[in-house]
């Protein structure tokens, strides 16, 4: 290598990698988003799925997912699946070779690669929050994040048929985003709605989150981490095209998201007479998810646009969802699943490279892979060791009866240091788990 390419070569993987810690960051984006969604006795529970479907992700595609997504022929249908029977079958497998990619580290590539694995896993544990068994969707997660996505994720990115048939989505509306929600939708008709939400006579019932400034919080997390998300999808950012792509990128994807609140903000107005937080939250994703598979070919005002078109979209469908009882308490089959639809189909609309039957072929077969490998997954899951906690522990909430504590610990029993003895007595008052009554008080 020459020094200026090695220079490049520096650059293109420091950028690369800081583009998989920003994606990495989204994690804590839906953690807290999801997390404020949700009712209190829900939350430590969500939040134990967050961070524990995040190491199976990462520990599933080391093993076997990346193998699945980059190691199979170029144009196939079928992954290369002969390392499963006593072959190698890590990433060191695929990154034998050394780090001689073009641009950048293919360790770079990996990292990027994992963490966008486990923001579609992320998508499935909001849907089907506040009455799943929590072994069971860690069982699912395993599943989902070895062989199901990395599956469609050959298909397109890894060069697969889909690729061959002219499929374009530039860094995941249905890749990633479509296939979380189809995993979800699968999950959530076998479990069903929650008590409560729906009456035997049609009426629907909200069920308000604990926590909007969690919810907020988490949003403009996922905001600024889809910087990271849509921007690395460039690749590269060491020679002026690059770079002037990756600004552009960044401009659309921020725009897209504003249009998304916007439309989300007055649609909501418009058709409930209020100013709904939750709407303008979704319709923020909602415009990001639109603008995921073409960040780069839009105007900026085209971009907004889209996000906008996404943004009322997420509002409908919500609405369209809940009629249909559908139970999804942060409203995530819709803002990934339905609007990535959107977002494929708005690809020719600005990219002359992409056709509508492509992106058509593409989003039926990645939608009909991962909704049927997934129902069968979650029924089987279901006949293994079930799939929904007890009428009383979702009434009690899931918190305690999978976790064993609260994440809101307004009424506990706390033990009291008396003297002489290490003696104690126990009160229940308005305490927080560790805290304890000040000496000489009842």
């Amino acid at each position: 290598m020459s020094e200026l390419t090695e220079l490049s070569y520096a650059l293109d993987t420091f950028y690369f990698l800081i583009c998989g810690v920003l994606v990495m960051w989204m994690a804590a984006g839906f953690s807290m988003l999801e997390a404020g969604l949700v009712r209190s006795k829900n939350t430590a529970e969500i939040l134990t799925k967050n961070i524990a479907l995040f190491a199976i992700a990462c520990t599933m595609y080391l093993l076997v997912g990346y193998y699945i997504m980059y190691s199979s022929a170029e144009g196939g249908f079928l992954p290369n699946l002969g390392f499963l029977l006593g072959g190698e079958n890590s990433v060191d497998a695929v990154l034998a070779g050394g780090d001689d990619a073009p641009y950048y580290s293919m360790r770079a590539d990996y990292f990027f690669q994992v963490v966008f694995v486990a923001t579609a896993m992320s998508i499935v544990s909001g849907a089907v929050a506040e009455r799943m068994k929590l072994w069971a969707f860690l069982a699912f997660a395993v599943v989902m994040t070895g062989f199901i996505y990395p599956v469609s994720g050959y298909w397109t990115w890894g060069e697969g048929w889909l690729d061959a048939a002219g499929f374009s989505d530039f860094a995941g509306s249905g890749i990633v985003h479509m296939a979380g929600a189809a995993a979800a939708l699968a999950g959530v008709l076998v479990l069903g709605p929650r008590k409560g939400k729906y009456g035997k006579d049609g009426s629907i019932y909200a069920i308000p989150g604990a926590n909007m400034p969690l919810a907020t919080l988490g949003t403009f997390i996922l905001w600024m981490g889809w910087f990271g998300f849509n921007g690395g999808s460039e690749l590269k950012v060491s020679d002026v095209e690059s770079a002037n792509n990756v600004a552009q990128v960044l401009v659309n994807t921020n725009a897209a998201a504003a249009g998304g609140v916007l439309a989300a903000l007055i649609l909501a107005k418009l058709w409930f007479r209020k100013a709904d937080l939750t709407m303008a939250l979704n319709g923020a994703l909602a415009g990001l998810v639109a603008i995921t598979a073409e960040p780069l070919a839009p105007s900026a005002l085209g971009a907004t646009l889209i996000g906008a078109v996404g943004g009322a979209i997420v509002v409908a469908a919500i609405v369209a969802l809940d009629k249909l009882k559908i139970d999804d308490p942060v409203g995530a089959i819709s803002v990934h699943g339905v609007v990535g639809i959107w977002g494929l189909l708005a690809v020719p609309l600005t990219n002359a490279d992409a056709t509508f039957g492509a992106q058509l072929l593409g989003l039926v077969a990645i939608f009909a892979w991962v909704f049927g490998a997934s129902l069968v997954v979650w029924l089987i899951i279901k006949a293994a060791m079930g799939v929904r906690v007890s009428e009383e522990e979702e009434y009690e909430g899931v918190d305690l009866a999978e976790c064993g504590m609260e994440a809101y610990p307004e009424f506990t029993t706390t033990k009291v240091r008396g003297g002489g003895g290490g003696s104690g007595r126990s009160q229940r008052g308005e305490l927080g788990q560790g805290a304890h009554l000040a000496p000489g008080t009842e």
